[in-house]
């Protein structure tokens, strides 16, 4: 399934796994939470949505970079979706400026 989590460091990063915790970088035991996601129909975004069941809903504040690697490795716009799979009411996601 394609998900992802936000790591301690701040780092988005994405997955085709079966658990959110595959994510978590060797060593980790936490996150700040997750969801799933996938690229729209047209492939010009990331669609982000749910929520990790052991970790909880994405800290999108905590977010510094993403790591492209689970997806394509090329960078795409986020784009969540909190009442997915309407499309009502969705935010652009950019990593912190701190």
């Amino acid at each position: 399934m394609q998900k992802f989590i936000i790591t301690i460091d701040g780092e988005m990063r994405f997955g085709d796994v079966r658990l959110h915790k595959e994510l978590i970088p060797y060593g980790g035991d936490d996150c700040y939470g997750g969801g799933s996601w996938s690229l729209s129909h047209d492939g010009s975004e990331v669609e982000l949505f749910g929520a990790s069941y052991d970790f909880g809903p994405a800290c999108f504040d905590r977010l510094k970079s993403i790591d492209w690697t689970g997806i394509d490795c090329r960078s795409h716009p986020l784009r969540y979706y909190p009442y997915y799979p309407a499309k009502h009411d969705s935010m652009p996601i950019l990593p912190s400026m701190e």
